[in-house]
């Protein structure tokens, strides 16, 4: 690999790491959120909720990052396809054209001769 490439590809993991690290301080704020309306738990009723509404929460956004991720590749993978063909068809035209304009250039040199 490239030294661009890893480079690109340490700044993408370093973006995911801090989407993630954001992703579970926002969950454990919820957590806490949810148990503050709850005022008759006790110290450690709050932390058994908070607990298990935390790994609750990480474990359905981890499922839900899976989904998103498989579904990009799916869609990359559609996309690049349809490029492709589109590319082909473009230099095709492009070729047919300029034939076209080169067959009706010779054919009007012809006839003013």
């Amino acid at each position: 690999m490239r030294p661009e490439e890893d480079s690109v590809r340490g700044l993408v993991q370093l973006e995911g790491y801090l989407l993630w690290s954001a992703e579970i301080e926002e969950i454990h704020r919820q957590a806490a959120l949810f148990t503050a309306r709850l005022p008759w738990l006790t110290t450690a009723q709050r932390e058994d909720v908070e607990r298990v509404y935390t790994a609750d929460r990480i474990e359905v956004s981890r499922a839900v990052l899976v989904r998103i991720t498989e579904r990009a590749h799916e869609l990359r993978g559609e996309y690049t396809e349809r490029y492709e063909r589109l590319r082909a068809r473009c230099v095709a035209a492009a070729l047919v054209a300029a034939g076209a304009a080169t067959g009706t250039c010779a054919a009007f040199t012809l006839l003013v001769r």
